[in-house]
């Protein structure tokens, strides 16, 4: 790899984002940013931006785009993130897109590719009401997909306890496949304005989907 790559996974819950970002960071050493989990990081270490979420968070409010740029800023300035970053749950609407691309050209940077792992409704109903989770280490599992190789034995860490979410159900699902599409539409417009948008069909299996975007990886980083 000859230079850092900024990535960005769009996708609807069920298409395999988190699976698939776990798969990119062990192959190319790239770091998965979680909006959320930046936010309560940088609210535990006291940073000026995490005190700064604090305490809007504590009087009820939204944190704001500002506030979580200069996050997301702070964190991508530490020395992990140096071959790269998957980002996760951010932008979610196209004028978070182009407060990024301002950081980001700040800085010299810019997304070098915009990933939709595009989806079956019909098909994604079944399989997101049949996923579950190791409750111990997080590895996720499936109904019909993806079972341990010992049942009811996790491959990766050997707990016995798994969980699902509560949420996890035909109806709740398809309301949040709606959303997701009606809320992504216009990433997918401006990224693919940028020229910068990729689309892998993530109904094949894992490894092809993880190949998929590996190519694409490769291609951003070379």
């Amino acid at each position: 790899m000859t230079k850092s790559a900024i990535l960005i996974l769009l996708g609807p819950p069920g298409a395999g984002k988190g699976t698939q970002a776990r798969m990119l960071e062990e192959k190319f050493g790239l770091v998965q940013l979680s909006t959320g989990d930046l936010l309560r990081a940088a609210v535990a270490a006291g940073t000026e931006a995490g005190k700064e979420a604090q305490a809007v968070m504590s009087a009820g409010g939204l944190v704001s785009d500002e506030i979580v740029l200069a996050i997301l800023k702070d964190r991508m300035a530490e020395p992990d993130t140096q071959k790269g970053v998957i980002l996760d749950g951010f932008p979610r609407t196209a004028g978070q897109a182009e407060a990024l691309d301002d950081l980001l050209a700040a800085q010299g940077q810019s997304i070098g590719a915009a990933i939709s792992l595009d989806v079956d409704d019909a098909a994604m109903v079944e399989r997101v009401s049949g996923r579950y989770t190791c409750a111990n280490c997080g590895e996720g599992y499936h109904d019909s997909f993806k079972q341990p190789a010992v049942a009811g034995v996790c491959d990766k860490c050997g707990s016995t306890e798994f969980k699902r979410r509560a949420d996890d159900n035909a109806e709740t699902v398809s309301a949040r496949l709606e959303s997701y599409h009606a809320q992504t539409a216009p990433l997918i417009t401006y990224y693919e304005g940028k020229g910068v948008l990729s689309r892998v069909d993530a109904m094949g299996e894992i490894d092809r989907v993880a190949a998929d975007l590996a190519a694409i990886v490769t291609q951003v980083t070379d």
